[in-house]
């Protein structure tokens, strides 16, 4: 290799990197299969951002290859009917003789059959699945099939629109784009989000949410005046959370001391101005990964197993109908896919809203990723997407429904069902770097929900049409720009089927 800082490793196994401007090194590493170990998954990857890499004459020395005799990979599978406690799926046969297929979810066979199709059942409902497939005779298995998700019907209905506008509403200050008076909020925006409440200190984990002062904002409205105008919007059908954290809230719940008072001083904000729910937006380092915390379904690491914890009281408080939205940067999610922190290669925040994302899934409404102030983030398709196109809106909320394997763990996170899933974008040029134009964002929004117009880019999650819809920041700068973004996207989110 030669050029920028390159990764070579083993999923699950050793890495290691080496860098050289100059002519080509040889960077090398040796691995051991596992007993029962039939296959194993090669990277090579640069550093987050960094540039580009050559890397050539990739050389296995080893026995390699499949144990003489197994069938070959059985078709992709795909999704057949589903109910509210099964997953049927079917798949092409394999090659050779089969003696019968296996059905794996992670590494657990949940099903074996003799045909090619089967019925995975046991589910609960509105909870969503990956599977893979294997074809097995008396000589050994197959390679798994390309992972297939899928998710059980019986939602609880949210009362939102099946493709939703929401935006942030600078409730605590005005940020240079002026105040907007909740009563004033136009009946476009479905979810609307106050930004922020903030910890008394960065671990204190109680939290504040104060209105924005008349010095500052001079035509604030009354707490009473604030409350009515909830209270309308409610009765419109629309849903006001708080938001938590922001750019300068930094939150990290490091104790059950934290955590208890993060879910009580949340209660109380929410029981006060009588909101729907919560929006998670932890930014900075509010999150990160403790060294060895290496598996994303059982964090160890206090600041993520607290906050996990203090999400499912305050689901379990206010029932079904509560909102529960997050808002990470692709930092803490897709780069992941190439990094993640506590693995300790490179930042430790890498990837650090995975285990939350999983732990929370059953509960969560809607995850809308800040697809903006964002480096370079590779895809599925192994190539660096930029942000400010619609190239890289498709490529980033990909990953969220296809799922992605979780880098140097060999453990896959599975992906949100579409209803969970919104694309987050900057309102105008002033709200954050990585702005889109209308356009590129309904361009990328056809190819998520219906498969066209997807350039050279191609959908391993498949179509969305249930996708949820747009997060912006902010309904202020959209205000301030004369709402484009709700003029452009409220028609077009309301023409989609």
């Amino acid at each position: 290799m030669r050029g920028n800082p390159v990764y070579l490793g083993i999923s699950g196994g050793p890495s290691t990197w080496s860098g050289n401007a100059g002519a080509y090194n040889q960077l090398q590493l040796s691995f051991t299969t596992a007993a029962g170990q039939t296959s194993a998954q090669l990277y090579l990857h640069g550093w987050y951002g960094a540039g580009t890499y050559y890397a050539d004459d990739v050389v296995l020395d080893g026995p390699g290859g499949n144990t003489p005799g197994t069938p070959g990979t059985p078709g992709t599978p795909q999704t057949t009917t589903v109910t509210n406690n099964s997953i049927g799926l079917s798949w092409g046969a394999s090659a050779g003789t089969v003696t019968g297929y296996r059905v794996y979810e992670g590494s657990t066979a949940v099903a074996s059959v003799t045909g090619t199709t089967a019925t995975v059942g046991g589910l609960a409902a509105c909870t969503t699945h990956s599977y893979a497939i294997a074809a097995y005779n008396s000589a050994g298995e197959s390679p798994k099939t390309a992972t297939t998700t899928a998710s059980t019907s019986g939602c609880v209905d949210t009362g939102l629109p099946k493709h939703a506008l929401i935006g942030y509403l600078h409730a605590s200050f005005a940020n240079g784009s002026g105040y907007v008076r909740m009563a004033d909020v136009p009946a476009a925006w479905d979810i609307i989000d106050l930004a922020f409440g903030e910890p008394t200190s960065v671990t204190s984990g109680d939290i504040r949410f104060t209105r924005c002062s008349v010095s500052e904002c001079p035509n604030v409205e009354s707490d009473a005046d604030f409350v009515a105008a909830i209270k309308a919007k409610q009765a419109q059908g629309k849903k006001v959370l708080i938001s938590i954290g922001g750019q300068n809230g930094q939150v990290q719940l490091t104790t059950a001391a934290a955590r208890d008072k993060f879910v009580s001083s949340v209660s109380a904000i929410i029981d006060k101005y009588g909101l729907n729910g919560l929006d998670v937006d932890f930014e900075g380092h509010s999150l990160s990964l403790n060294a060895g915390d290496t598996d994303f379904r059982n964090p160890t690491t206090p600041v993520i197993v607290n906050l996990i914890s203090a999400l499912k009281s305050l689901k379990a408080k206010y029932g079904s109908g509560f909102v529960l939205t997050m808002a990470p940067e692709t930092f803490f999610v897709q780069v992941g896919y190439q990094f993640y922190g506590g693995t300790s290669a490179g930042d430790a925040r890498t990837g650090a809203y995975l285990p939350v994302i999983h732990a929370l899934r059953d509960s969560l409404t809607v995850l809308h990723v800040q697809d903006y102030n964002s480096g370079p983030v590779m895809g599925l398709d192994n190539q660096y997407h930029n942000m400010g196109g619609a190239d890289f809106h498709i490529a980033m909320t990909d990953m969220l429904k296809a799922g992605f394997t979780v880098a140097n763990t060999g453990q896959f996170f599975t992906g949100l069902r579409p209803d969970q899933i919104a694309i987050g974008l900057p309102a105008a040029v002033s709200a954050g770097n990585g702005y889109t134009s209308p356009s590129d964002v309904q361009a990328a929004v056809n190819c998520l929900v219906k498969g066209t117009g997807c350039g050279s880019y191609t959908l391993r999650g498949g179509t969305s049409p249930s996708l949820r819809g747009l997060m912006t920041w902010s309904i202020n700068w959209d205000k301030y720009y004369n709402w484009e973004f709700q003029n452009s996207h409220e028609p077009f989110l309301n023409a989609l089927p």
